[in-house]
């Protein structure tokens, strides 16, 4: 019972210490949701060069989603003309080059984590479009559309499918000060934290469970601590590996990032873990429904290799330039609620949730909520 309750501790310290930083970036990302529309997004996306994969990063950031939303949304673009390249580009963005995720990592591992993400991000999307220039064959492609087409379920495909931008004209502020403006912000903002909901519990119960019950022993013999070549080799290898097999996607894997950090997993095996929430076994059976096994198998093949370069990159650049934190610093959130900057931020940031919350249940938000995890084509889904 005591290590259960540990465990737990564990849990809500984690919890409590990013509350704040996942309301505001989830705000910030409703936002920006409520006024772009999704036929300006597929209108932007329909060829692989520099610009165009600039822009569908771009354009992921801003629409910060749960790995399933994420990889149902590219799907959704994929089909409505987006180029194949650039709705992956878009899909690597809107998971892994977000507010939410680079705020909660510099609350719990320390600002270069943050900064790594930027640049790693950038560097997986560089060398997956080179892979897919290199590798990628017309007949694979072909019969990648030919399976979208067909429109298998995967997961949240309701949620990829709505598109609950404002309809009216004017300018940003215009449109976001609106009435509509308003209520399009609280739905967004209640169907994404709908949507990683369940990736965001388990990731923080895996992650003190681990922290709680597995020993630090294990992760450095493990992670090759204490001879620094081959953990910064194996680090970026073994660290998506953990990622597929751990279930867990999001922003949920970064408590367990934390884990694995104190446990000894070199730097940029950290940054090849957090982006491999792409590659989680539930994601690769959605890949293999959506466009079909031999697409699935590459696809992983590709991220792999390029979440492994991304990686490796980042190893190389932070270590040259010194800005690799200290390991032996590294601390698993026990703390519990203390009145500090925390505890007011989680104040005022839980308020404003309240207020969306209410506002999305007086709405109509609760029958849109229901339709979440349903087919793309239910009635009352964007377009």
């Amino acid at each position: 019972m005591h290590a259960l309750l540990h465990a737990l501790s564990i849990t809500g310290s984690m919890t409590w210490e990013i509350a704040w930083a996942l309301i505001l970036g989830f705000a910030l990302s409703a936002v920006v949701q409520a006024v772009v529309r999704r036929s300006t997004v597929v209108a932007l996306l329909g060829d692989d060069r520099p610009r165009t994969l600039l822009t569908a990063a771009g354009l992921g950031v801003a629409s910060s989603s749960c790995s399933y939303a994420a990889v149902a949304l590219a799907r959704s673009l994929f089909r409505k003309g987006a180029d194949f390249t650039a709705a992956m580009a878009f899909e690597i963005a809107s998971t892994n080059l977000v507010v939410e995720l680079g705020v909660i990592l510099a609350l719990l591992m320390g600002w270069q984590f943050t900064v790594a993400e930027f640049v790693g991000g950038p560097v997986m999307i560089v060398v997956l479009a080179v892979l897919f220039r290199l590798l990628l064959s017309d007949r694979l492609l072909r019969a990648a559309r030919r399976q979208a087409e067909r429109g298998v379920a995967g997961s949240m495909e309701g949620h990829a499918a709505m598109d609950m931008s404002v309809r009216g004209e004017g300018s940003f502020a215009r449109r976001l000060l609106s009435a509509e403006g308003f209520t399009a912000t609280a739905h967004v903002f209640v169907m994404e934290w709908a949507a990683i909901l369940r990736d965001l519990v388990v990731g923080l119960l895996v992650a003190g469970a681990i922290a709680a019950w597995v020993p630090d022993s294990f992760w450095r013999a493990f992670f090759f601590d204490g001879h620094p070549f081959a953990s910064k080799v194996w680090g970026p290898l073994v660290g998506p590996l953990v990622a597929i097999a751990s279930f867990v996607c999001s922003i949920g894997n970064v408590p367990l990032a934390v884990v694995l950090w104190k446990g000894g997993i070199s730097f940029g095996g950290v940054v090849a873990f957090v982006f491999a929430d792409l590659l989680i076994l539930p994601v690769l059976n959605i890949y293999r429904k959506y466009y079909g096994a031999q697409a699935a198998l590459f696809l992983l093949g590709t991220f792999y290799v390029a979440m492994v370069v991304a990686g490796y990159v980042v190893e190389l650049v932070f270590g040259g330039l010194g800005l690799v934190p200290d390991q032996a610093g590294a601390e698993v959130p026990a703390q519990g609620v203390r009145w500090d900057y925390t505890t007011w931020l989680n104040i005022v940031f839980l308020l404003l949730a309240a207020v969306l919350l209410v506002r999305f249940a007086r709405t109509g938000g609760p029958a849109m909520l229901r339709m979440m995890g349903g087919p793309p084509d239910s009635p009352g889904h964007g377009s």
